[in-house]
């Protein structure tokens, strides 16, 4: 059986055995299954997914969160050299949907049916919070526990949500698009107070590089470089 006959196999499973569910939906593109679903369902349906014989997704291998602030815009887009270089200095706080600005990814596998799918759940801005999925699978605790620490997404029921990439005193979630590049606070050690200490950041946000795209006349139709004739010369 191909892959794409056990892609099919998987997207009948899934539409016979959420029926019982609303406002979920199902993409296939690019050999790929995701399934989305309100964050309300979404412990209901992992369960679902793990115990159901025709689906049997016996692994998480990895939960991942995304911020939808600003999504689909480049800071750097330009035509002209007017505004470039400013565009990186003052920096905007990122417009974003408060009712789907976060997302959380789960990549589940099949071992039993050897295929792969997604389930996607978003979040709000206010509350990112949404069900662990641990009691499901064992393997999602650190993944959750990366996700609250470089998102703030909190998963409730987890059993030891907790910083596990950054330091225990870092301030904010430095993978959100409005977390500035220089970060909330530094650290350097105190000879008196023999540690390692916090203290507000000392530098100031600034751009190095202006980046600007500027026309390049080499690329114009027509146009050819002058060049200079050698001087003759003059016979002695």
């Amino acid at each position: 059986m191909s892959y794409e006959d056990r892609l099919d196999d998987l997207v009948d499973a899934l539409e016979e055995r959420l029926e019982d569910f609303e406002d979920w939906s199902i993409k296939r593109e690019y050999e790929e299954v995701t399934l989305t679903v309100p964050r309300e369902q979404l412990l209901a349906v992992m369960q679902l997914l793990r115990r159901h014989k025709d689906i049997s997704m016996d692994s998480c291998i990895d939960v991942v969160g995304v911020d939808y602030a600003d999504y689909g815009k480049s800071e750097w887009v330009t035509k002209s050299t007017e505004g470039g270089f400013s565009r990186g200095v003052d920096r905007n706080k990122p417009e974003c949907d408060p009712e789907n600005r976060f997302a959380v990814t789960y990549h589940l596998i099949s071992i039993a049916h050897n295929v792969r799918m997604r389930v996607k759940t978003y979040l709000d801005a206010r509350q990112p919070i949404v069900d662990s999925v641990t009691s499901v699978w064992a393997s999602a605790n650190w993944h959750e526990r990366e996700t609250f620490d470089l998102y703030g997404i909190l998963f409730a029921g987890h059993p030891d949500l907790r910083r596990i990439l950054t330091d225990y005193g870092f301030i904010g979630h430095p993978f959100r698009k409005d977390f500035p590049l220089i970060g909330e606070v530094e650290m350097r050690y105190d000879a008196e107070q023999r540690r390692v200490i916090y203290q507000p950041v000392s530098i100031e946000p600034r751009t190095l590089v202006p980046r600007v795209i500027r026309d390049d006349l080499r690329y114009e139709e027509g146009w050819k470089p002058e060049v200079e004739e050698p001087a003759e010369a003059d016979n002695a």
